[in-house]
């Protein structure tokens, strides 16, 4: 008798917690983060595929793992792939519950993207310029419109498999850099990196880390 009671308490006690897993889910309506966490290999994150898992991974891991995430990066070659048109069309809400853009068109155009806004999953700041150590750089391979950069240079450190050779575009997610350009304000196309290991990545500002949107 004890064994069943047992093992109907349990049985009950999964019930509920997937229940209450089921509910904080729904209950988070969180559609955009920085990574927290960068994937341990430089910018070898596995492709886009890898990438959006470690979004997916991460949004469930703060109950708001419904839908489909995309990471905010894109791919060169002979079929390149647009950052803008992997994510939806928003609105896109932070971690705080801020709406940060309403469409694709407001994002890369006048968006609430900046130090305060631009979170991780978890509703942290990312460090930025005057922070040490500054981890603003945030990977996209991509230009101010969202799109893959033409030509043969490498700007995505081989579409997202090299922590060795190469370089990235990435953006600066605090909105700040050496000047008053428009590149140093840029969240997604600022500079390209020294290459495509976590040494590089550090020394240009950054960690690794990439945006995650949820597309729907």
């Amino acid at each position: 008798m004890r064994h069943i009671a047992l093992i109907t308490t349990l049985a009950a006690s999964a019930v509920l917690l997937a229940a209450c897993a089921t509910t904080d889910d729904k209950s988070n309506p969180m559609g955009f983060f920085v990574t927290s966490t960068n994937m341990g290999k430089g910018a070898d994150l596995g492709g886009l595929e890898g990438a959006d898992k470690h979004c997916q991974k991460l949004a469930a891991s703060v109950g708001a793992g419904s839908g489909t995430w995309r990471a905010y990066l894109s791919t060169t070659g002979a079929a390149p792939v647009n950052a803008r048109d992997r994510i939806g069309n928003g609105p896109w809400v932070n971690a705080n519950g801020l709406t940060v853009a309403s469409n694709n068109e407001e994002l890369h155009g006048s968006n609430r993207l900046a130090k305060v806004t631009a979170l991780t999953e978890k509703g942290e700041v990312v460090k930025g310029r005057g922070d040490t150590p500054n981890q603003h750089d945030i990977l996209t391979g991509s230009s101010a419109d969202g799109k893959a950069v033409p030509g043969d240079k490498d700007t995505t450190c081989s579409n997202w498999t090299s922590s060795s050779s190469g370089s990235a575009i990435v953006g600066h997610s605090d909105r700040t850099g050496l000047d008053e350009s428009a590149p140093a304000k840029s969240w997604n196309s600022s500079h390209a990196t020294r290459g495509c290991d976590i040494a590089s990545l550090n020394a240009t500002g950054g960690n690794g880390y990439f945006y995650c949107f949820k597309a729907k």
